[in-house]
């Protein structure tokens, strides 16, 4: 699907002319993929690297237009099971126009970045920035889904739990590697600022792009960090719990032997001492009983 718009008066309208400033390719279909080829000179390659999720980001210098391709937050869905992914996004930077080349459909031009726009540059940059708060967004709910996870681990060891502790630890992992790799980048497009031609006012909100990415980054590593130990704690917590278990087992196993194996002596078919005793019966129940408690004052005395 093809969106295009223009700037006017310093905001992005949508418009149905056959030029425009700004193009949005969202998963393309196998014509508009041949437009971009053919029209906008994309090499079909690059193309293909643009809507892989799987790609690395990168940046690169073509005749015609830069390539740009950095890693943004899926839109979440229920059936993810609390597993945040990430997308490609392909930005094709000319002289006269921005092609935006993505897989899903995302709202790319929303918050209060987008209220004023100057240039093409300056809409290339500021979609860039909006990747950085949709990590922070999403780093923010992982944060909340977590705590909730953990409050409920509290009154409940159920695996369903651990699990989805581990997808969210999962998400993590992923987000804090493409957020570095967008990093590099960012920094060798700050190097490069004057090769792409980027302004004073460009620079500066590429340095804020810089710390702000460096600053999820931090975050996604101490939320990694923290459910990954919640995690080797939770583990222990169970393996320790699991012990307790067979011990309580153990200690009533051991008590019921006495027991067991006095009724047995007693059960032989030859002669007994009390064997015709009236009281012998309750003689025996009372022996069996003090052979327990012995068993428990055992246990207690060693601290077991």
């Amino acid at each position: 699907m093809l969106t295009k718009y223009n700037i006017v008066e310093r905001k992005l309208t949508q418009t149905d002319e056959e030029k425009a400033q700004v193009y949005v390719f969202t998963n393309p279909s196998v014509e508009e993929q041949r437009t971009l080829v053919k029209d906008f000179e994309i090499d079909e390659h690059t193309l293909a690297s643009a809507l892989d999720p799987d790609e690395l980001p990168r940046l690169e210098f073509e005749p015609e237009h830069i390539v740009m391709i950095y890693k943004r937050p899926k839109n979440y869905s229920g059936k993810d099971q609390l597993e945040f992914k990430v997308a490609s996004v392909g930005m094709f930077l000319f002289e006269d126009k921005l092609a935006v080349v993505l897989a899903e459909d995302i709202p790319l031009f929303v918050g209060k970045r987008f209220q004023s726009v100057t240039s093409i540059k300056n809409v290339f940059l500021k979609l860039i920035y909006n990747a950085i708060s949709h990590y922070i967004e999403h780093l923010r709910i992982i944060h909340m889904i977590s705590e909730e996870i953990e409050d409920k681990l509290n009154e409940s060891m159920d695996n369903t739990y651990l699990l989805n502790l581990f997808s969210l630890v999962k998400s993590l992992v992923y987000y804090a590697e493409a957020i570095t790799a967008n990093g590099f980048v960012f920094e060798k497009m700050r190097n490069l600022s004057a090769r792409i031609g980027f302004d004073d006012n460009d620079d500066e909100m590429l340095d804020d792009i810089i710390v702000e990415n460096l600053q999820c980054k931090t975050q996604a590593d101490i939320y990694s960090n923290i459910l990954a130990q919640m995690l080797d704690a939770r583990a222990s917590i169970v393996n320790n719990n699991l012990n307790l278990l067979i011990k309580k087992l153990n200690i009533i196993t051991i008590s019921l032997m006495m027991p067991t194996l006095i009724a047995s002596l007693y059960g032989m078919n030859v002669a007994l001492p009390m064997e015709h005793h009236p009281d012998a019966f309750w003689m025996l129940l009372g022996l069996g009983m003090i052979s327990v408690w012995l068993v428990m004052l055992y246990w207690r005395h060693k601290n077991w």
